[in-house]
């Protein structure tokens, strides 16, 4: 008996040993953001009740031209992988390893900033101009503890007499296991992340022109007196 009870004890104990098992928890959508859609989306993304970030659309008019700007806000301490002092938001490919990112802002991340004049003063700036099935990497943080995961949208820019972003989000997901890497686009908990490990440096898509960075900065960060200050006085973006 006693030889029994010292073996089941031993066997609870490797039982309490072992490791928790990975799971992704994933979500599919199919939200439209900006024209035809809402204008900004609550993305909860552990379904705890609890909006963790906002992706939003937005443009407005004023002299000399129209603002436009696609943006992902990080709420409470989350964050969301960006690069450059404006904190433009990186487009990751599907495959690229998420976590921990780089660079990680906890302020608005910028996806598409444009400006659109009425005498041909028109710029278009972000990683995620016209992509499709690109992904944002997110930092989650459950009380202390930090989660990775991403979220999935195809991104349309369209120009006419007016210009047009167009944003879908096709799909979030997050690692339930604190501090664990998840893979953009995986869907299923798994140990294997080296099949896919890229870096989120090579994930990166339509890079920031330099020739319009300072215009981006003033423009598109303050609006209409924003323009103003670029006109008068040129502010670099960090390279990151």
């Amino acid at each position: 008996m006693y030889a029994l009870v010292a073996t089941a004890a031993g066997v609870g104990v490797l039982a309490l040993a072992q490791p928790a098992e990975s799971k992704i928890v994933y979500t599919p959508a199919d939200i439209k953001i900006g024209y035809g859609g809402v204008h900004e989306y609550n993305l909860d993304i552990n379904h705890d009740g609890v909006t963790d970030f906002i992706v939003g659309n937005t443009s407005s008019c004023d002299y000399p031209g129209c603002f436009y700007n696609l943006y992902a806000v990080p709420l409470g301490r989350n964050g969301i992988n960006a690069t450059g002092s404006i904190h433009f938001a990186r487009a990751l490919h599907a495959g690229a390893r998420i976590g921990p990112p780089r660079s990680v802002t906890n302020f608005t991340a910028l996806m598409v900033a444009a400006f659109y004049g009425s005498q041909k003063d028109h710029f278009i700036s972000g990683h995620w101009v016209n992509v499709r099935n690109r992904y944002l990497a997110l930092t989650l943080n459950v009380g202390g503890e930090i989660h990775y995961g991403w979220a999935r949208l195809s991104v349309k820019v369209s120009r006419g007499s007016m210009l047009d972003i167009a944003a879908t989000l096709t799909g979030y997901a997050y690692e339930t296991i604190p501090n664990k890497p998840i893979i953009a686009g995986r869907t299923k908990g798994t140990d294997d992340l080296s099949a896919q490990d890229l870096s989120p440096d090579a994930a990166l898509t339509n890079p920031i022109s330099k020739k319009h960075q300072p215009a981006t900065l003033g423009a598109l960060a303050l609006g209409a007196p924003g323009l103003f200050v670029w006109r008068r006085k040129e502010s670099p973006l960090e390279s990151n």
